[in-house]
C-alpha cells in the first residue's frame, strides 16, 4: 500500500507520530499553554475563511512556485523553527534540512536546536534561515551571527514573542527537563517506543549544542526555563536596530500580531513580517494569526509570512487569500518525521502539493497568490 493510501492527510501522520514517540516527547511537541484556547483558535479561525469555487474555467495547470526574499520556492510553505527538534526524532534537524533542500523550501534552524549551525551546514540548502532567540551579551550575539552566516544561513529571523518563559502545563506534567534527565518514569515511556529509543541510543540524548558553547555548565532545568533563558534578553527597539546594523542579509521579525507594530517594523528597515502567536505556546489570550493578518497586510508593503494552525493546502490558500505572501509550518513537519522517519517530510510536501493543486482546480486558479480573487467577504 502506498504512503498516500495509508497517510493521505497530516492528521494521519499526527496519529502515527503519537504512537512512535514517548509521551513526554509528544507533550513537548503537541502542547500549548494554559487551556490551549489560542491553539484551538488558530484552527477554528482558519475554518471560518471561505473561498468561492469557480465553474466553467476549463483545465487548470497550477504553478505553485512562490518567491520570498529574493528566492523562488517550489511550494508557498516552509519549515518553521522548533526548539530541540532532535528530541522529537533522532537527528531531526538534519533530516528536515535535507528535505527542505530536496523540495526547494526554506528551513529555519532554532537557536535552541540540538545541532549547531556548523553541524548542519552540509545539509543546508540555499534557503536557510537562522532563528535568533536574542542573547543579552553583545559579544555572544556577534559570534552567533557570524557562525550562522559562515554556515550558510542567508536570512536572520528575530523571535520577539518570547519575552519570558510560558507555563506549558502539559509539558511540565510530563516530567521533561533540559537536558532530558532519564528518570524511571521517562525510561518507562521510552521502553515502549523502540524506534525512537534505538535512534537516540545511537546518537545520544539531545542537548542545546549552540547554547552549550556559551553556557556549558547548565543541567536539570525545567523544560519551560531551559538553558537558553540564561543567555537571553527581552529585546527592545534598540536591540532590533543593533541587529539591523550587524546583519547584512534579510532580517525577519517573527511573533507580530499588531498592525501598529508592523508599521513601525517597516519603518525600522526589516525585510519581512512574520505573523505568529507561537502556536499558542506562549500566551493563551492572543488572537488567531489568521485574524491578525488582514490589518497587518494593510499596514505594510513588506512580505508577510504566517504560521499557526495550518494543516493543509487549503489553509495555505486561505492565508494567501487574506494577504499572506508565504506560510510556515512547524509542528506538521515534525509529525511527519516522527511518523515515517526521514521520508516523512517528503511525503508531507507531496500531501501539501496535491491538496494545493486540488483546491486550486476547484477555485480555477493557476497561482496560489490569486486566491484573494476567491475570498468571500463577510457582511
Amino acid at each position: 500500500m502506498s504512503l498516500d493510501a495509508k497517510y493521505p492527510a497530516l492528521s494521519d501522520l499526527r496519529r502515527r507520530a503519537r504512537m512512535r514517540v514517548p509521551h513526554f516527547v509528544w507533550e513537548y511537541l503537541d502542547s500549548g499553554t494554559g487551556t490551549e484556547a489560542t491553539t484551538l483558535a488558530n484552527r477554528s479561525a482558519l475554518d471560518r475563511v471561505r473561498l468561492m469555487p469557480s465553474i466553467l474555467h476549463g483545465e487548470v495547470a497550477p504553478d505553485l512556485t512562490t518567491s520570498l526574499l529574493g528566492h523562488d520556492h517550489g511550494l508557498p510553505v516552509g519549515i518553521a523553527p522548533v526548539g530541540m527538534s532532535g528530541l522529537i526524532w533522532p537527528d531531526a534537524e538534519r533530516h528536515l534540512a535535507r528535505a527542505a533542500a530536496r523540495c526547494g523550501l526554506p528551513y529555519a534552524l532554532s537557536t535552541v536546536a540540538s545541532v549547531t549551525p556548523e553541524q548542519i551546514a552540509d545539509d543546508l540548502g540555499p534557503h536557510g534561515m537562522f532563528q535568533l532567540y536574542p542573547p543579552r551579551d553583545a559579544e555572544i550575539r556577534k559570534d552567533m551571527l557570524k557562525r550562522a552566516r559562515d554556515a550558510g544561513f542567508s536570512t536572520l529571523v528575530l523571535t520577539v514573542d518570547v519575552p519570558v518563559g510560558s507555563r506549558r502545563e502539559r509539558q511540565v506534567r510530563s516530567g521533561l527537563t533540559q537536558p532530558p534527565k532519564l528518570t524511571p518514569r521517562l525510561l518507562a515511556q521510552i521502553a515502549i517506543r523502540p524506534a525512537w529509543a534505538l535512534g537516540m541510543a545511537r546518537r545520544g540524548l539531545p542537548r542545546m549544542r549552540l547554547i552549550d558553547d556559551y553556557s556549558p555548565d547548565t543541567h536539570g532545568l525545567p523544560s519551560t526555563k531551559h538553558a537558553g533563558y540564561l543567555l537571553r534578553t527581552s529585546p527592545d527597539w534598540d536591540y532590533l536596530r543593533w541587529l539591523r546594523a550587524h546583519w547584512d542579509g534579510p532580517l525577519v521579525v517573527k511573533g507580530v500580531l499588531s498592525a501598529e507594530d508592523a508599521t513601525r517594523l517597516t519603518e525600522e528597515g526589516v525585510d519581512a513580517i512574520w505573523i505568529s502567536n507561537h502556536a499558542g505556546r506562549q500566551f493563551d489570550a492572543a488572537p488567531a494569526t489568521i485574524e491578525a493578518l488582514p490589518a497587518i497586510r494593510a499596514a505594510t508593503d513588506l512580505p508577510v509570512i504566517l504560521d499557526g494552525g495550518v494543516e493543509g493546502g487549503l489553509d495555505i490558500l486561505r492565508a494567501m487569500a487574506l494577504g499572506a505572501d508565504f506560510v510556515m509550518m512547524g509542528r506538521g513537519w515534525h509529525y511527519a518525521l516522527a511518523a515515517l522517519g526521514p521520508e516523512g517530510p517528503d511525503h508531507l510536501a507531496a500531501i501539501l502539493r496535491a491538496d494545493l493543486e486540488a483546491n486550486m482546480g476547484q477555485l480555477g486558479l493557476t497561482r496560489p497568490q490569486h486566491a484573494r480573487q476567491r475570498l468571500i467577504l463577510e457582511g
